[in-house]
């Protein structure tokens, strides 16, 4: 495995927040779950069933880990993350979705997205100069105590940093963040946080919202999401994470049921639907959300699972979609993602897993919805053309030569054909030319 060491070290810790008392979570993507139809579980997925704040668990062989929310005075034990040597070959997740064949066409620039999550670590090698503005909805510390906003950030923006051994890169390296913090640990238990991250990032030039967390339906939340609609804000959202002691009893997930946000479910690398996303969530599309290598603190982190970090790499996308095509809507965009997704495969997996070479390269008309038959009809403007391919003298030169011996071979076969049954008549005796009558020249 690419992150063997990580793992070993950091366990398979997967991101979630929750909110205490109506259960704001986040999975490994933020995961807001309702107290009322949730309860505790492995996977930090789940709410809490009280009204205290859910408690962290450590991760293994980590205890600087913190266990809940920063002090207010500001004080945090920040995750730091393991060194970039670490990670031994390039993450799963980057060679399946194979996002670098749509950077020739767009890398994201001109685009904004939002993390609303708990924190972005500015100082991260990857993550330096990208954050466009910052808020703080816990009125805590502007810091990521917790890590998990990093992480989602790193999968969406990582500057590509392979010229220094460093084989992590995000999807959509040209675009800014803004970083819209709204709880300082794994759970919170005030679920007017989320909305207000929402709603500040909607009004402060977000193109696209990351909401890696599962909240119950709330008037503030609904409010929120009306109101980065207005502003032609794409929210992407994680379906949630379900323990398997719930599965069967499990609810829907907010903000990713509601309509008009783009809701991800997880797979593993084989494809498969993870057997912890949330099936009771509507399902748009899937993206890789097991064994996850991403930016924690100021190094990395590996063996993450979740919705959590299912829902960047759709952002990631989304924000490539918005910057390739910036005249198109919200809903334009979730519609482009949704035709070119691959096909579902199974209960829980929408239109299939992310493509983003085919989400910023199909050609479709820009009010295409999904199922449609006309989905695929040329846009108005300049198609691009494919160049010849250039010529390969080598081969051309090598398939002349065994075509002209293919030629030679067929006269030599035609002459013995016709010269060996001659020879066995006469018994192989030299030709005589016949006398020529008198008067006649041989010349």
């Amino acid at each position: 495995m690419a992150f063997a060491r990580f793992q070993e070290r950091w366990g398979m810790r997967g991101a979630g927040l929750v909110a205490g008392a109506t259960g704001l979570a986040l999975t490994t993507a933020l995961v807001l779950a309702p107290a009322a139809s949730a309860a505790p579980g492995d996977r930090p997925d789940t709410a809490p069933t009280t009204k205290a704040p859910a408690t962290k668990k450590p991760a293994p062989k980590k205890s600087s880990e913190p266990k809940q929310q920063a002090p207010s005075g500001g004080q945090c034990n920040k995750p730091s993350g393991q060194p970039a040597s670490a990670i031994t070959q390039q993450p799963w997740a980057q060679r399946r979705l194979d996002f670098e064949q749509a950077w020739p066409i767009t890398r994201g620039a001109g685009v904004t997205v939002a993390v609303v999550d708990s924190g972005i670590e500015a100082a991260h090698p990857q993550l330096k100069g990208k954050i466009a503005g910052s808020f703080d909805a816990t009125h805590t510390t502007p810091t990521d105590c917790y890590g998990h906003g990093t992480e989602v950030a790193g999968i969406i923006a990582a500057s590509d940093q392979r010229r220094r051994n460093v084989p992590f890169v995000g999807v959509a390296p040209q675009v800014k963040l803004l970083d819209a913090k709204f709880t300082t640990g794994e759970s919170t238990d005030d679920n007017t946080l989320l909305p207000k991250a929402i709603e500040w990032a909607a009004e402060h030039g977000a193109n696209v919202i990351n909401v890696s967390a599962r909240a119950p339906d709330t008037t503030l939340l609904r409010q929120a999401v009306q109101v980065a609609k207005k502003h032609d804000v794409l929210i992407v959202a994680a379906a949630g994470n379900v323990d398997k002691d719930e599965r069967g009893k499990e609810s829907a997930g907010y903000p990713a049921n509601y309509p008009g946000v783009l809701s991800v479910a997880a797979v593993d690398e084989s494809g498969t639907i993870s057997d912890f996303s949330n099936h009771k969530t509507r399902i748009d599309v899937s993206a890789p959300g097991q064994d996850i290598i991403s930016t924690v603190g100021t190094g990395y982190i590996g063996g993450q699972q979740g919705t959590s970090f299912s829902a960047p790499y759709a952002a990631g996308v989304a924000a490539l979609v918005r910057s390739r095509y910036p005249k198109l809507n919200y809903q334009q965009v979730i519609n482009r993602i949704l035709i070119t997704a691959e096909g579902g495969n199974g209960q829980g997996s929408g239109y299939g897993m992310i493509s983003p070479l085919q989400a910023v390269s199909a050609v479709l008309d820009a009010n295409a919805k999904p199922g449609q038959a006309s989905a695929a009809r040329p846009l108005s403007g300049p198609v691009p053309i494919a160049h010849a391919a250039p010529v390969d003298h080598r081969t051309r030169n090598i398939g002349l030569g065994i075509a002209g011996g293919a030629l030679g071979l067929t006269v030599l076969v035609a002459f013995g054909g016709a010269v060996i049954p001659m020879g066995r008549r006469r018994g192989w005796k030299p030709g005589r030319i016949p006398a020529l009558p008198t008067g006649e020249n041989r010349d």
